[in-house]
């Protein structure tokens, strides 16, 4: 389970993110000014930092680079209400990955923090070659190569991506919506069944021809992707 610290002196606002990152199943921990966070993110384990930039006791701009300093290759997220390139281009040269304006979408910080976790993820030499597992499926995100119980499975590029997010997201009930905004980057359609599509490629490929079935329908909420 990654583990992410909120860094916000608005505790309304960070108490929104942090029941936000719990229910996507993150573990969260929130500090409430800039000298707690600093160190909280340079003493405990953290896979990924949220900074606000307007901080009491240290500003979020000293923080990041701070913990740059100490953890290089920490994904660091800043949130601000402020929107010039100036201030955009100052956190980023302080070490943040990303930037995101308030007020914001808890949908799109979410898939701001899945992108930064994967990104980080790939750029790990420890991890370039993970490789995702569940029964006997097997799916290495350095080589792109797909197996289940010793048999090599051929998949497009989409397919792929759909069984990966499905790995990422394993034993939680994923919508129509969400696989169309992850997967194809879209804006969900009612009236498309592209999503149906896939899913049944999928478990052409996946789940026929094994006993175990890892693709399971949730009537009315969407998918998931679990051993049964």
């Amino acid at each position: 389970m990654k583990k992410i610290l909120i860094v916000e002196d608005d505790r309304r606002i960070a108490q929104n993110i942090m029941r936000g990152l719990i229910s996507e199943n993150f573990e969260a921990e929130v500090a409430y000014d800039g000298i707690t966070g600093k160190q909280l993110a340079l003493d405990k384990k953290f896979d990924l930092v949220l900074l606000d930039v307007n901080l009491p006791g240290m500003r979020g701009y000293e923080v990041c680079q701070q913990i740059r300093i100490y953890k290089p290759s920490i994904p660091i997220i800043m949130l601000t209400a402020y929107g010039e390139i100036e201030d955009k281009v100052e956190g980023l040269e302080r070490g943040a990955n990303d930037y995101i304006v308030k007020p914001f979408d808890f949908r799109e910080l979410l898939a701001r923090i899945n992108a930064a976790l994967r990104v980080s993820e790939l750029m790990n030499p420890e991890t370039a070659s993970q490789i995702l597992r569940i029964a006997d499926l097997e799916l290495d995100l350095a080589t792109k190569q797909v197996s289940r119980g010793g048999r090599s499975i051929e998949l497009t590029a989409k397919e792929f991506a759909l069984l990966e997010y499905f790995m990422t997201h394993r034993g939680r009930v994923v919508s129509k919506m969400d696989l169309a905004e992850h997967v194809w980057h879209l804006n969900f359609d009612p009236g498309t069944n592209v999503v149906e599509v896939y899913i049944n490629y999928l478990r052409k490929k996946v789940d026929k021809d094994f006993p175990v079935k890892l693709i399971h329908t949730r009537p009315g909420m969407g998918y998931i992707f679990k051993e049964e």
